[in-house]
């Protein structure tokens, strides 16, 4: 009996070890909930994948914001408007002439360098007529600076040698009469005082104007190669005292040279020193050298007009005139470089002048003269 309860005993034992093992085996059904779990990952990393397009509107805006620094390399084409590339051009130029004019040969000079010329310019500056003496006796120029025009002679000069001589005006120039700041009497005069006060007829101011001091006037001039003494003589000395072209053809010149206490020179910088020295001194030069100075010395009014851009343009001004300069037709075909820094000058000349002192010439001087050169280089 016994033997048989412990072997329905081990019956149910073995049976329940057998239904856990089974219990333990169906544990396994879970796994599709891992499925979601995997499919559920996949679509999270897909958007990370997607931020890729977001970078290339980055890419696509950087391109437009670098093309306006490539586009800063034609900006260079405004020094060169009519076509004239200075860095392109090599050889030398020289030019020589009016100390009026140097100054803005000087300026323009530079500039051309600067643009990318890289020969060699060398400007002398030796008066009008010591400048037409180097193109049109010596032949050693290629241009002529010129505050004045070319005379007859100096036209016969220059075909002898084989140059036929082109005028290109390049501005205008108002001549400054001037005094030092120290002048407490003098603010302007009519032209007949003007050509008395440079002339042999008086030696003191007094001698001019009762009114003015009884002191020794102290003239400072230009030098007879200068383009702004043979203005003057014309346009003061002459229009006083040659009534007579015949007779007195020479008389204001004379009156000119033989004034007492005349300190001539070719260099207006020595002139404006010793203006800038004395109450009592007195000058003329081209008004760039007046517009350096000016803090110390003052441009006195000619029959009670000033010089200044607006008079000197319209001639009201009395001691107002042109700057030229002068070359020639096979200089310009020999040499392109000096053709070329022509060009560039008669292009930029109008954007310079006012900086340097002198006063623009209209535009269609400018015009006339651009034309010249075009005709030259035919």
């Amino acid at each position: 009996m016994r033997s048989k309860v412990f072997y329905l005993l081990s019956i149910v034992i073995l049976a329940s070890m057998i239904l856990s093992a089974c219990g333990g085996a169906a544990t396994p059904a879970p796994k599709p909930t891992e499925a979601p779990k995997a499919e559920e990952v996949k679509p999270t990393e897909a958007p990370k994948m997607e931020e890729k397009p977001t970078e290339a509107p980055k890419a696509e805006e950087a391109k437009p914001t670098e093309a306006p620094k490539m586009e800063e390399k034609p900006t260079e084409a405004t020094m060169k408007e009519m076509g004239v590339d200075p860095a392109s051009l090599s050889g030398s130029i020289y030019a020589a002439g009016s100390s009026t004019v140097y100054p803005l040969s000087e300026a323009i000079a530079e500039r051309f360098k600067e643009d990318g010329f890289t020969g060699e310019i060398k400007i002398d500056s030796i008066g009008s007529g010591a400048g037409f003496e180097r193109f049109c006796k010596s032949g050693e120029s290629d241009i002529s600076n010129a505050s004045r025009k070319i005379k007859d002679g100096e036209v016969e000069n220059c075909k002898a040698i084989g140059r036929d001589p082109i005028e290109l005006r390049v501005g205008t120039d108002a001549i400054a009469v001037v005094v030092s700041k120290e002048n407490d009497f003098l603010k302007g005069v009519t032209l007949e005082e003007l050509a008395k006060i440079f002339s042999s007829e008086a030696k003191q101011w007094a001698d001019v104007n009762p009114a003015w001091p009884k002191e020794d006037i102290l003239r400072f001039v230009p030098g007879t190669d200068s383009g702004t003494y043979d203005f003057f003589i014309e346009a003061v000395m002459d229009k006083v005292y040659v009534k007579d072209k015949e007779k007195d053809k020479d008389k204001g010149k004379q009156m000119f040279l033989q004034a007492a206490n005349l300190q001539q020179s070719e260099d207006d910088n020595v002139l404006v020193q010793g203006v800038e020295g004395s109450p009592y001194a007195i000058g003329f030069f081209g008004f760039a050298y007046y517009n350096e100075a000016k803090d110390k010395m003052k441009a006195i009014s000619i029959n009670g007009i000033e010089p200044n851009e607006k008079t000197a343009e319209s001639g009201e001004y009395p001691l107002s005139r042109p700057l030229f300069m002068y070359t020639d037709a096979k200089i310009l075909k020999e040499k392109p470089q000096v053709a070329g820094f022509i060009k560039y000058y008669l292009d930029v000349v109008n954007d310079v002048i006012l900086d340097v002192g002198y006063f623009p010439a209209s535009k269609e001087a400018i015009e006339a003269s651009k034309q010249a050169l075009e005709n030259a280089l035919k």
